[in-house]
């Protein structure tokens, strides 16, 4: 649920059409970029907001579940601190969006109306583009590794060590026994060769009674 001041909510009941939208975009090194929609530069809790938020239509939506929500509008954010290096170089992946409805008569009146991040982005014909998701996508992100008999990393990376130069044409098939055995790198091994299966784990209790935890 929005919280919105009585002081705004009553110039929205009184049909105020002086509102607009706010967008501060906070990158992962510190930067931070705050625009607006408006024709001019608005100050809001102190922030300067610069025009710079083509958007049309703009549509947020929220879901119930912890599915995550989405943006998306017609037009395009744009501003000279976007550059195409900056795009190239990943420096806009992630980063943390905050939408604001601000009425730019009054900026003291606001309504926070998204948060979220930017998940897709490129430079497009109308400028910066971005597709945002919510903070809810966090919640889909994997954190730690996968448990596998078989290893994860990559021939010759950094985690398995191998110098693939000693062994041309050689290849891989992630099992402990080739890691140890023709690479000599076992120790290296990024699996759980000794995890056990799916028959173990679903197997019952011994049919004739306690057999000192054998099965």
């Amino acid at each position: 649920m929005r919280e919105i001041s009585e002081g705004f909510a009553a110039r929205l009941e009184g049909g105020v059409t002086t509102t607009c939208l706010c967008w501060e975009i906070a990158r992962s090194d510190g930067f931070v970029l705050r625009l607006t929609e408006h024709d001019g530069p608005l100050v809001v809790t102190g922030d300067t907001y610069l025009p710079g938020a083509g958007l049309e239509g703009a549509e947020f939506v929220q879901t119930a579940s912890l599915a995550p929500g989405r943006a998306a509008a017609r037009g395009a954010l744009s501003h000279d601190a976007i550059t195409e290096e900056d795009l190239e170089t990943g420096l806009w992946d992630g980063a943390r969006v905050n939408v604001w409805r601000v009425d730019w008569q009054a900026p003291e009146h606001r309504a926070h109306v998204w948060a979220g991040r930017i998940s897709e982005v490129a430079r497009g014909a109308l400028g910066f583009e971005a597709a945002l998701v919510s903070l809810k996508a966090d919640l889909e992100r994997p954190v730690g590794r996968l448990y596998a008999r078989r290893c994860d990393a990559v021939l010759g990376d950094a985690r398995c060590g191998v110098d693939v130069s000693a062994f041309p044409g050689v290849s891989c098939d992630h099992r402990f026994e080739t890691c140890r055995g023709v690479f000599g790198n076992g120790e290296n091994f990024r699996g759980f060769p000794h995890l056990p299966g799916a028959d173990f784990v679903l197997a019952g209790p011994a049919a004739a009674g306690n057999d000192g935890g054998r099965r």
